[in-house]
């Protein structure tokens, strides 16, 4: 098994045309190349996302910052955004009355 089929096979997606990748870790405080790889990747602030295609030259730097950032295909990031909206989705308003009980 070559190196490549290795890495493949840790990495727990399954690889799409797309990936998104989001910024999970502080900038300040790592190496200048990992600044300049997440520059290169559109990274600047905390918790932001980006689509890159899935090449090869993609995959090498997502491999230099893995432990900054969290790599997502398509389908994983629509399925979190749809639970996001859910979420703060309207719900009907709990009506509580204050009023004391009527006696009987």
């Amino acid at each position: 098994m070559n190196a490549f089929k290795a890495y493949k096979a840790c990495v727990p997606i399954a690889w799409s045309p797309n990936l998104y990748i989001t910024l999970v870790r502080g900038i300040p405080g790592t190496r200048r190349l990992h600044r300049r790889t997440l520059e290169a990747l559109r990274l600047r602030k905390c918790n932001r996302t980006v689509m890159r295609w899935n090449t090869p030259t993609v995959r090498g730097m997502l491999q230099q910052v893995k432990r900054l950032v969290v790599i997502e295909t398509e389908e994983m990031y629509k399925a979190r955004k749809q639970k996001g909206a859910n979420h703060c989705a309207l719900r009907p308003p709990l009506v509580i009355s204050h009023l004391p009980a009527p006696a009987k």
